[in-house]
C-alpha cells in the first residue's frame, strides 16, 4: 500500500488527532477503544458486565436485571434476553 493511501481507521485517527489536539498515538488508542466498544458481541458484553458488577458485590439476580436493562439502551442492537438466557451466557 502506498504511503498516501489511508485505511478508514487511519483517516479517523488523523481526524480525531486534528480536531481534539490529541497526539496521533493517543488518538489511535481512542479510536481503537471506540471500535472495540462498537464491535463487542452481546455475549462478550454480558460476560464483561457480569464480572465487573460482581466486583462490587452485586448478586446475580441484581446483575442480570441490570444487564438486561443496559442491553435495551446499548448502541449495538441486541435481542431482548431473559435472566435465564443471560445466566446461560455467563455460566454456559
Amino acid at each position: 500500500m502506498s504511503e498516501d493511501v489511508l485505511v478508514p481507521a487511519d483517516e479517523l485517527v488523523e481526524q480525531v488527532s486534528r480536531t481534539t489536539g490529541l497526539t496521533p498515538d493517543d488518538a489511535r488508542r481512542v479510536v481503537a477503544d471506540v471500535l472495540a466498544y462498537f464491535t463487542e458481541t452481546t455475549e462478550d458484553y454480558v460476560r464483561r458486565r457480569h464480572a465487573e458488577l460482581q466486583v462490587y458485590g452485586m448478586r446475580n439476580d441484581e446483575i442480570f436485571d441490570r444487564v438486561a436493562a443496559e442491553l435495551r439502551h446499548w448502541p449495538v442492537r441486541s435481542p431482548e434476553l431473559s435472566a435465564r438466557q443471560l445466566r446461560r451466557i455467563v455460566y454456559g
